[in-house]
């Protein structure tokens, strides 16, 4: 054989084994749409999305110093989070060979597969984990793979047992922009705490009192929350609503309301500058009434969960209690586009809030007929939509 021919045989082979399971993977993360059964195609993805939250897994195992929230690493065990990563590279190990072997979708399967056979080269779920330093610069890896595994599992669930949308996918349109979104403020959630932490103590410092904190934190647990919620919510109600009002920050806000289909994953949405602005107006009064550990704990549990339950596909007979709390029917109805709608539906905890102050939808329909921006001029994409603030339009005039 000439060496001619060596080449091209090495090409056809480098081609098939390594150049087609990469394209066609990646022109299928490019793609929206219903993922149709006994095809290959669901448990393709589900290998390939666990096989590269495993990799992703072991890194921080391997770097937990650099890769892992601090406050989180003290809190959850290791002994558990490696039974989760060894299940996770069994599955996804199971699913792609079995769909290899029966020959569906080859080449996505290809490279699920060797995901796994990479996170298992590095140690898999028996990488040690010895003393390291503490207080480094990190990326929050280990929230990201937790919370897009804990909102799976949970949040489409629901979204599949009580949707509002029927025929809505999980692929639906722009879903690779908002996973981007939901991304990047994982990744940043180290940065992020910093500045905001750093700018309460410098701008709100001042008006701390340890008196009047210590007699908020004698407040019974239960009045204590919701009293908690009840601050954060007027502190959020009135910033949410400067957003609207105001056009300068309404370029930034605008970002988080040109999403045209609502799940679980569209409230990731958000300008990064926006999200510090608000959690720097929102915790500020928090942080000045000195709530204890115990009611800001599980106040951030509620407001992580109201946060994405709220976008969610999901619709539930809420009775009276639309009028007291936030629900996906009344923050739907904040994201339409519809006349009606515009500027409605501040509030993020107490729906009340909305009634008491004139700004809750009244409509005769049942739900809203269409969501974004009106003249839907944002750009999709994670960086045209963080750049869009210093160089699109404001709000359109109505």
């Amino acid at each position: 054989m000439s060496d001619f021919s060596k080449r091209e045989l090495a090409h056809k082979v480098i081609d098939r084994t390594l150049k087609a399971p990469v394209e066609e993977t990646r022109e299928l993360l490019h793609r929206d749409g219903e993922l149709k059964p006994g095809l290959g195609k669901v448990t393709g993805v589900l290998a390939l999305s666990l096989g590269f939250l495993s990799l992703l897994g072991v890194l921080a195992f391997h770097f937990p110093q650099y890769l892992t929230t601090p406050d989180l690493r003290h809190k959850y065990s290791v002994d558990v989070l490696r039974q989760l990563l060894l299940l996770a590279l069994l599955v996804s190990g199971g699913m792609s060979l079995g769909n290899l072997i029966l020959g569906r979708m080859r080449n996505l399967n290809i490279v699920a597969f060797a995901l796994v056979i990479a996170a298992t080269a590095l140690g898999g779920s028996r990488v040690p984990v010895g003393n390291f330093p503490e207080h480094t610069p990190y990326v929050g890896l280990d929230w990201f793979i937790l919370d897009l595994l804990g909102s799976t599992l949970i949040f489409v669930v629901i979204e599949k047992l009580f949707p509002l949308y029927k025929g809505q996918t999980l692929f639906r349109k722009e879903w690779q922009t908002d996973l981007k979104h939901f991304a990047v403020n994982h990744f940043i959630v180290g940065l992020a705490l910093l500045v905001v932490n750093f700018l309460l103590h410098h701008l709100f410092g001042w008006l701390v009192r340890s008196d009047f904190q210590q007699a908020v934190q004698h407040i019974a647990f239960v009045p204590q929350l919701l009293l908690c919620i009840l601050v954060a919510d007027l502190a959020q109600y009135w910033t949410h609503r400067a957003y609207h009002e105001v056009p300068f920050l309404w370029r930034f806000h605008a970002v988080h309301h040109s999403v045209k289909t609502m799940d679980w994953l569209a409230g990731s949405r958000q300008h990064m500058l926006e999200l510090i602005v608000t959690r720097v107006c929102v915790l500020a009064p928090l942080y000045i009434l000195g709530f204890s550990e115990a009611a800001m704990n599980a106040y951030i549990i509620v407001v992580g969960f109201q946060a994405v339950f709220n976008h969610a596909n999901v619709h539930l007979p809420w009775g009276p209690l639309k009028y007291l709390i936030v629900t996906p029917n009344f923050h739907h109805w904040h994201h339409a586009s519809d006349d009606e709608a515009i500027d409605k539906n501040y509030a993020a905890h107490y729906a009340f809030l909305d009634y008491v102050f004139g700004t809750a939808v009244k409509s005769t329909k049942k739900f809203p007929e269409k969501y974004g921006v009106v003249g839907d001029y944002m750009p999709d994409g994670f960086v045209r939509q963080q750049l869009f603030p210093f160089r699109g339009s404001t709000k359109p005039a109505e």
